[in-house]
């Protein structure tokens, strides 16, 4: 098939205005590139697409004739017949769209149009693509194509035996197929007859087919203006020339199609993967990856993987906290505390100026007890086991991934990947190509490229500090309401002690701290979402890959900071530099510092988490299940008079929700951001598995539910892995030991060295109170620094607390008195330092120095098993498996085998062919002279 060539295209002079998106005035354009060629209307090469009633067929995905099937779909709005005609700006849009539509044409589209049952000023433009055009774009875009049946042998699994039991849950293979497996080869139109080809309706399949044409829609041009040439349906529809694009679902979710030879895929998926009644069923990914594409298919293998490995981590936390909660009241330091005897005699410093009183040790009785479910042996083996889990978790992923790239054959994905559109219509620039030393064209010199990267990471970097300016602005509130709270809540709160016994200043302090903070959180996250954008397109990656890659990074570096900031300031700053009564530090030279709930920040930690998480979660449904719907019920509505009418297929599809391009994107951001509250804080609370793992299982369902009912069809996409998320979650791994084993050992900080090693081990052992208390009951409960003549935790308490002079006070940190109770002559304080009266008084004593001989020493232990642990998982558990490896290999070689062959066959037939020619030219020429 021979091609037209595209050039209807409307050109604008310099001195017209050009609106928002670039497109062309309306004073000149008959002078320009139309004028070539006459009035639009009359110009007898402006192609037009057919215009079809309506066959009554709801059903149907193809043309009227019943033959052409709809690949894809562009909606209009007929400017004549809208209700507000701005007659200039709707007659521009009327002739870029015709341009365009003629192009589409030239290029060998076939095109047929039909008006909206429902609204007659919609159009609907089906959009057909022949053989020939498959064939061009397919070999363009090297996409693999079958060659012949696999039938290589699939090696039986150790759990075969276990068939009986994981039988219930697979998905019905009588209801949904196995797909069957290919050789496979980038398309050639000169080896057609080496690929499997036995249906020429059926060889693209309708993703690929669609695939196809969307490459072709993005790329054909309606519009140039002093040489710079504007094409692609993604700047249509932005500009509204056009109000939709999108492929068709094959049909209604709710019931097969009656078209019997439709395979009735979304209907499938549906029933056994979005239905609540498959909720404990395996996803088929291979028809998710058929219908869907590969990479929302990579998506939901990643989430399924991720959730299926949450199920460990979830018994073994569930098991750790047990073992805290059953072991509770063995707790001798929390006994001494609660005991009236010792916690009741134990009168603590102020905690506040001026305002602050001095109170008993024995009210943080409650809070101790639940801190001892957390702060036990058990929660620091499971941090330690995190640490562990994640290094297995990232790498049987990364196997996982290599099998699903063979299977899916996406392995040499890199090769095929074309460049965006947006990259390339601002190539002009000519650069020589240092591999193959031939001009080619790049949008911007290496002079302009370093300043675009400057200015990208200038932007970055001050949304970053716009987060941190914020956190520092919710801690001056925390340090200035403390004081407000510490006033008047007791006065307010007067005679009910249940209500204070757990409303207290810090937990009102808290609470309405981190409420403040996720509004915060939230309004930024919907600034910055649009900033980010607007910085990736003004970088202009090469592939959508480089972009999705570069958003990826911008995004979860700000999500990052703007997430996590407040939680890692409770978890490792706040109470840590606070001094001493007697001279304690300032910030920012005004505000005292503040120290952490008597019962220490642990549950102030947990209080955070759970409403940034709860509040995160609540509004991510809002935002992708009761909007969506809320949506379509909205349009069902409108349309309910004339629900009678039977609409076409099209017509129902676009009156669904678009998802957009970064819908997925946001799926995968919010996975991580879970995966990083799971590891990064997982030892301040151990069932935190347990929720991912149960949130899990229903977000997949959810979002299975979302893209079979609620969204039209996303264009197929190819993807090789998870993208930049796999390095993020190796970040993610390498914190995750750090912070989850910092929270078990607060205590000192030291300067840290460069050594990543060492810098875990030292976070390791700098803060929890467990080494405090192993030194005390190793050397200070027994002779010569104890009294007890055997090891033992009693007296743990009075050792930890150091004694202050209440005289010592300076007249800013006195505390407020309460006139009804005696003042003290001594109050006590938390740290390890000498008595008033010592030669070295309020200086760091004998057991601080223990201590951190103690940590010295944990550093070193610690630092070489956990690194040892990592490099023998890392090394054992290859990325790709053998038996993987092997099925490339022999994929790639019987694939080469069979062009050979075939490559052969047609030499050996041609050379056939030409030999009976000769023979019969030499017959020709000696049957004269032997006559």
């Amino acid at each position: 098939m021979q091609m037209m060539t595209r050039d209807v295209l409307l050109e604008m002079d310099q001195e017209e205005e050009e609106d928002d998106d670039g497109d062309i005035g309306l004073d000149n354009l008959e002078q320009t590139a139309v004028s070539n060629f006459g009035v639009l209307e009359s110009q007898p090469d402006f192609r037009t697409p057919e215009f079809e009633e309506f066959n009554g067929k709801p059903d149907s995905l193809f043309f009227n004739d019943g033959q052409r099937r709809i690949d894809f779909v562009l909606v209009y709005e007929d400017e004549s017949r809208k209700e507000t005609n701005k007659k200039g700006s709707n007659e521009k849009q009327r002739r870029k769209r015709r341009a365009y539509e003629s192009n589409l044409i030239c290029d060998g589209l076939h095109l047929e149009a039909t008006r909206s049952i429902l609204d007659d000023k919609l159009v609907f433009v089906k959009v057909h693509a022949p053989w020939e055009v498959l064939c061009t774009y397919a070999e363009l875009m090297h996409i693999k194509l079958p060659l012949k049946p696999n039938d290589l042998k699939t090696r039986s699994s150790a759990f075969d035996n276990f068939s009986w039991f994981t039988k219930v849950l697979q998905v019905d293979e009588s209801i949904i197929k196995p797909e069957q497996e290919f050789f496979t080869a980038p398309f050639e139109k000169n080896r057609m007859n080496d690929f499997y080809i036995q249906d020429r309706d059926t060889f693209f399949n309708p993703a690929t087919r669609s695939r196809i044409v969307y490459f072709i829609l993005s790329r054909i041009m309606y519009q140039v203006r002093d040489n710079v040439k504007k094409f692609g349906i993604n700047k249509l529809v932005s500009s509204g020339i056009y109000k939709a694009a999108f492929p068709l679902h094959d049909c209604n979710f709710s019931h097969k199609s009656e078209d019997l030879s439709c395979p009735s895929e979304r209907y499938l998926l549906y029933r056994e993967w979005a239905h609540p009644r498959s909720i404990y069923k395996k996803q088929p990914l291979d028809l998710i990856r058929k219908y869907y594409g590969e990479k929302i298919g990579i998506y939901f293998a990643w989430l399924g993987y991720y959730t299926q490995m949450l199920l460990l981590a979830a018994v073994v936390g569930v098991a750790c906290f047990l073992y805290g909660y059953f072991n509770q009241n063995n707790c001798t330091w929390s006994k001494e505390v609660c005991h009236p005897d010792i916690g009741g005699k134990i009168i603590m410093c102020p905690q506040c100026d001026q305002h602050c009183s001095f109170w008993n040790l024995n009210i943080t009785c409650e809070s101790s007890k639940k801190l001892c479910i957390f702060d036990s042996f058990g929660t620091l083996v499971f941090a330690v086991f995190m640490g562990i889990w994640v290094t297995l978790f990232l790498e049987f992923w990364k196997r996982r991934q290599a099998e699903l790239e063979y299977e899916w054959d996406t392995v040499e994905l890199q090769q095929e990947e074309q460049p965006r559109p947006e990259y390339e219509a601002q190539c002009t620039h000519v650069v020589i190509n240092e591999i193959t030393q031939e001009q080619e064209r790049v949008p911007f010199t290496t002079w302009g490229k370093c300043v675009r990267i400057t200015l990208c990471a200038s932007a970055v970097l001050f949304w970053i500090l716009l987060i941190i300016a914020s956190v520092i602005g919710i801690i001056v509130y925390r340090l200035s309401v403390f004081i407000v709270f510490s006033t008047k809540l007791p006065e307010t709160l007067n005679g009910t002690d249940s209500i204070q016994k757990y409303l207290t200043p810090q937990t009102a302090t808290s609470i309405t701290a981190s409420l403040i903070s996720f509004v915060i959180i939230m309004i930024l996250n919907i600034i910055y979402e649009k900033v980010a954008i607007m910085i990736t397109n003004f970088e202009l990656p090469r592939t959508q890959t480089d972009y999705e890659n570069s958003l990826t990074m911008k995004m979860f570096l700000f999500q990052f900071v703007n997430y996590y900031s407040s939680c890692f300031y409770i978890a490792f700053f706040k109470g840590k530099f606070v001094g001493y009564p007697g001279d304690p530090v300032y910030w920012l030279g005004k505000y005292r510092n503040e120290e952490c709930d008597p019962g220490g920040c642990l549950l102030e930690l947990t209080t955070q988490l759970t409403i940034i998480m709860g509040g995160k979660a609540i509004w991510n449904n809002i935002q992708e299940v009761l909007l969506p719907w809320v949506k379509n019920l909205i349009g069902r509505c409108r349309t309910v008079s004339r629900t009678e009418k039977i609409t076409p297929r099209w017509e129902q599809d676009y009156h669904l929700q678009l998802m957009g391009k970064l819908g997925l994107f946001y799926e995968y951001l919010e996975m991580i951001i879970q995966f990083g509250f799971v590891t990064l804080f997982v030892a301040s609370f151990p069932l935190a598995p347990l929720l991912a793992l149960v949130n899990n299982i229903l977000e997949i369902r959810v979002d299975a539910w979302k893209m079979t009912t609620q969204y039209r069809r996303m264009v197929p996409e190819k993807a090789q892995d998870i993208g930049a998320w796999q390095p993020i979650m190796q970040g993610i791994a390498i914190l995750a030991v750090v912070t989850n084993l910092t929270r078990k050992f607060r205590g000192l900080l030291l300067p840290i060295p460069q050594h990543s090693g060492l810098i875990v081990a030292m976070i390791i052992a700098f803060t929890s109170d467990m080494i405090p208390r192993l030194v005390y009951y190793w050397s200070f409960s027994v002779p010569p620094y104890g009294n007890h003549t055997h090891y033992t935790m009693e007296g743990y308490i009075n050792s930890t607390l150091s004694i202050f002079k209440v005289s010592d006070f300076k007249n800013q940190s006195k505390g407020n008195p309460d006139p009804k109770v005696v003042i003290p002559t001594t109050c006590r304080y938390r740290d390890f330092r000498n008595p008033p009266g010592h030669e070295q008084q309020y200086k760091h004593n004998i057991y601080y120095w223990h201590v951190i001989a103690a940590k010295l020493a944990f550093i070193i232990v610690m630092e070489h098993l956990i690194y040892s642990v990592k490099f023998f998982v890392s090394y054992t558990i290859p990325d790709v498996s053998k038996n993987t490896k092997s099925k490339i290999r022999r994929e790639k070689y019987l694939t080469q085998k069979l062009l050979r062959e075939n490559h052969l066959k047609d030499m050996t037939k041609n050379m056939g062919v030409i030999a009976k020619r000769m023979g019969e030219v030499v017959d020709n020429n000696l049957r004269p002279k032997l006559e």
